[in-house]
């Protein structure tokens, strides 16, 4: 499998505070690689240094194509999606006007009618203020405006994050059709059951940098590393 986004020797700061340390990774076409650990490991950071919004060392590569130095916009041109785990939806704006921001114009993979067929809750809501909607409503929309951006990879942080068991289920459904189509992905999650539901491959982050990267049953047979970058407690 030929790689899509590597990593090598990648840093990143917040201010004086050093939070990756040289992280190598890289994912292939297609692929769900599922990233896990405890919090503060580094996770949410290394998704921000891949979209260029912190201070990074190193090197991040898109298809050959280096994307240090770029702004956030240039790298989501490139076809990288990000769905942060605060969602930042547009609240003032219609779950329509967010959809149509987010729209790329040559999509070959997800239209908005695609958007609405996977969540037709937002289909309802079209012309409601995104402010005024649930917590797991948000979390559709935010989904779903990077599923008209088209992009090849998607980074997820924790899309299950303080949602009901019916819409997560719902986000799962989605994030399952994004496999299915052929999208590769980052997916930022400490519930294992969704992990290796549509993850390929696993890694494990502990204090900035990887220190697992394998197959679910390997980590699962690998005591020491559940014990001292998992377990909570």
């Amino acid at each position: 499998m030929s790689a899509l986004l590597e990593l090598a020797g990648l840093h990143a700061w917040y201010g004086a505070s050093h939070v990756l340390d040289g992280v190598d990774l890289s994912i292939g076409e297609g692929e769900v690689l599922a990233l896990s650990g405890r919090n503060g490991s580094g996770r949410s950071t290394l998704a921000k240094a891949i979209m260029g919004l912190v201070q990074t060392k190193g090197d991040v590569r898109f298809r050959g194509a280096s994307l240090v130095g770029l702004r956030p916009f240039r790298i989501a041109r490139r076809g990288i999606g990000y769905v942060p785990e605060q969602r930042d939806i547009f609240p003032s704006l219609t779950v329509r006007e967010n959809l149509v921001l987010g729209m790329n114009a040559h999509a070959r993979r997800f239209t908005i009618d695609d958007a609405y067929r996977i969540f037709p809750v937002l289909q309802e809501r079209m012309s409601v203020k995104a402010g005024v909607l649930s917590g797991g409503e948000q979390q559709m929309l935010a989904l779903a405006r990077t599923l008209v951006g088209d992009p090849e990879l998607v980074i997820v942080d924790e899309p299950a994050e303080g949602l009901a068991p019916a819409v997560v289920r719902q986000v799962g459904d989605c994030l399952a059709t994004l496999k299915q189509r052929g999208v590769a992905m980052l997916l930022i999650e400490q519930r294992m059951t969704i992990a290796r539901a549509l993850g390929d491959r696993v890694a494990v982050m502990g204090r900035g940098t990887i220190v697992f990267d394998g197959t679910f049953d390997t980590l699962a047979a690998d005591a020491r590393v559940t014990n001292d970058w998992l377990s909570v407690g």
